[in-house]
């Protein structure tokens, strides 16, 4: 039997990875943050010194990843890289790394082999429009530039963190307008993806409206 999988792509600091978690583990599904992916690439070049526009170089660094997930937190060569691979700058670094089309076709089959029993739910920016196209369920999840600012500048300051609102906002917008306009997967809402916009949502009130649509797609099936 296929392995069913929810794909919800959308533009940083939605909230998309929160929600994604939070379905997968409602389900009792495997979850895949596809963006660590990228950022992981963007961290290991940062650290061996490898220049995030070396599109061969980061491509075969991808291929060859050291790279683990375990307890909700992500290894990096065996060391912990959960809280690293958050940083502001590497997050700029994986949007960078991910509009190279040699990166993206090296991590693609890594992250079609996380569709295992009993399902997967994925986050990412091409999670159903290129490596899930025959997604059971497909979201496009969203929120202003404004919410999207404001909830990344209270994560930063809960963690201590110094943090400027309107730099995160620009970043924001930056990040969205080099993800929509790359050549290879760019962002945006496919026509089979619903639009979920979050900017007056709850976490748990996203989580419950894609558990609804999915129960409701099963049910056609």
């Amino acid at each position: 039997m296929k392995v069913p999988v929810i794909t919800i792509d959308g533009p940083s600091a939605s909230g998309k990875g929160t929600v994604a978690a939070c379905v997968a583990s409602r389900l009792g599904f495997h979850y895949l943050d596809s963006g660590s992916l990228y950022r992981l690439v963007a961290l290991y070049a940062d650290r061996v010194g490898i220049d995030w526009d070396d599109e061969p170089a980061l491509a075969r660094a991808a291929l060859t990843l050291p790279v683990a997930f375990c307890d909700g937190g992500v290894l990096l060569d065996g060391n912990e890289a959960t809280e690293a691979i958050r940083a502001e700058h590497i997050g700029i670094g994986a949007s960078r790394v991910g509009a190279l089309p040699a990166v993206r076709t090296a991590l693609m089959q890594r992250q079609r082999d996380f569709r295992v029993a009993p399902g997967l739910v994925t986050d990412g920016r091409d999670m159903g429009s290129v490596v899930f196209p025959d997604a059971d369920l497909k979201i496009f999840l969203t929120a202003s530039a404004d919410e999207r600012a404001t909830r990344r500048y209270k994560q930063l300051i809960d963690k201590g963190e110094s943090a400027n609102l309107p730099q995160i906002r620009q970043d924001i917008i930056d990040r969205d307008q080099r993800d929509a306009a790359r050549p290879v997967a760019p962002l945006r809402q496919e026509p089979d993806a619903l639009l979920l916009d979050t900017t007056a949502l709850t976490i748990d009130q996203a989580v419950e409206a894609v558990l609804s649509w999915f129960a409701a797609k099963s049910s056609d099936c």
